[in-house]
């Protein structure tokens, strides 16, 4: 098992975020206080981490898993979040969130990952941000 430093996100997982992320017109990507974020207008749309051991707690809290576990986050405009929340696994209720005026939602990164519905769930964030 990796070590918790914030930065084992899988390689092949991480370069498929950072396909869909920057295939967005001003999206740039950067170190977060612990995994990687992409942000377009200094406003984070996606971020990627790996819990480990419980840690950051916030987010082993929010995701119901102590780790390894590797969860992203966007944002999400109040109906769209309230029906992903509803869907129940991957997506979870990020309830930091609500600090910076749009709904965040967690996705659990396991098993087989949908990466269409990430795309779509991504560049919904982003659209929102970017406005």
């Amino acid at each position: 098992m990796p070590r918790y430093d914030g930065a084992e996100v899988p390689p092949k997982i991480l370069a498929r975020l950072r396909a869909l992320c920057l295939a967005l017109p001003g999206a740039y990507e950067e170190p977060a206080w612990v995994g990687t974020r992409w942000m377009v207008r200094k406003r984070t749309f996606a971020h990627v981490l790996t819990i480990y051991r419980g840690r950051p707690a916030a987010y082993a809290r929010a995701a119901g898993s102590e780790g390894p576990l590797v969860v992203m986050t966007v944002r999400a405009a109040r109906p769209a979040h309230d029906a992903l929340c509803a869907k129940g696994r991957p997506y979870f209720h990020a309830a930091w969130g609500t600090k910076w005026g749009a709904q965040v939602v967690g996705i659990r990164l396991e098993g087989r990952i949908k990466w269409a519905e990430i795309a779509s769930v991504i560049a919904a964030s982003y659209a929102q941000l970017a406005k």
